[in-house]
């Protein structure tokens, strides 16, 4: 029961917290609902594409969250200035959350929703029939874990990732910022603790089955296309994000890396426009222009 509660109360803040912090900075709402085909049947998503432009890449967005408590609506303002400014059509998926759906529901319904986008590339408005692949937090574990399983027949599709402060490791790997910046911020440490054991649930994390949430553990990571990665300091989770950055490096990958070292977890996306995320915006739309 506290666990239910717990779960409903936090959805419901953050989604009033995000709907606050974007007040009176946005144009308008206008988004298209989508229903994708799923393996539990429909996956919801909203397309956004009244801005955009034909030789720019389609974005498929993973939204932040823990895989707990995020949603389309907590995500919808910033998709809308991601498309406004980059001119990408973008469509953010509702992919299923735990504890009612514990991994691997969330990335079994990315995968799927990717899969499917690709192959229609051509039915969503102006784009160049290349996907972006890009998500913050637990939304960036989902895109780069994605990438990693797309067959190689739709792999060509995807021109590039973004992943903004991703979580790429378990907690039991003990990186310093765990302890560095466990509080003082709006994602803590504790709440990391408890996304993880509500969504592997009572999996465990050392098993093969898990494995394929850990995206810095992968063996694959040189499959990986050019990747926008950005990490904050005040963030528990700045440590895997960098590391993450030298593994991509050591692989091979382009990365385009950027440290924001005034910046919380959460900046980006939940904080609404200020001087990092506007600076951030910039050199991903740079990025974006100059994706093949």
């Amino acid at each position: 029961m506290w666990q239910a509660i717990k779960v409903w109360g936090l959805r419901k803040y953050y989604r009033y917290s995000s709907a606050r912090a974007w007040r009176d900075h946005l144009d308008s709402s206008d988004w298209n609902a989508l229903e994708i085909p799923g393996p539990a049947g429909p996956i919801h998503a909203r397309m956004f594409s009244d801005h955009s432009r034909d030789d720019r890449p389609l974005i498929i967005y993973f939204h932040g969250g823990g895989w707990v408590i995020g949603d389309l609506d907590t995500h919808t303002p910033f998709c809308q200035v991601l498309h406004q400014r980059s001119g990408c059509n973008v469509i953010a998926v509702d992919y299923r959350l735990a504890p009612e759906h514990p991994f691997p529901a969330g990335p079994d319904d990315c995968l799927a929703a990717t899969r499917w986008i690709a192959q229609h590339c051509g039915d969503f408005g102006s784009n160049n029939q290349r996907i972006v692949l890009a998500g913050d937090s637990a939304g960036a574990n989902l895109a780069s874990g994605t990438c990693l399983e797309m067959e190689s027949s739709l792999r060509d599709r995807i021109a590039g990732e973004v992943v903004i402060y991703p979580v790429t490791q378990h907690y039991s790997a003990e990186f310093p910022s765990y302890t560095e910046r466990a509080t003082g911020q709006m994602l803590t440490a504790n709440f990391m603790f408890w996304f993880w054991d509500t969504y592997l649930d009572s999996l465990d994390p050392g098993s093969n089955r898990a494995a394929r949430a850990f995206v810095l553990a992968s063996e694959a990571l040189a499959s990986l296309p050019p990747t926008f990665l950005v990490t904050a300091e005040y963030d528990p989770l700045r440590d895997e994000g960098i590391a993450y950055r030298d593994k991509l490096c050591e692989a091979g990958v382009d990365v385009q890396y950027l440290h924001f070292a005034t910046a919380a977890h959460g900046f980006a996306c939940s904080e609404g426009p200020n001087e990092n995320f506007n600076a951030m915006m910039t050199d991903l739309v740079a990025w974006l222009d100059e994706l093949t």
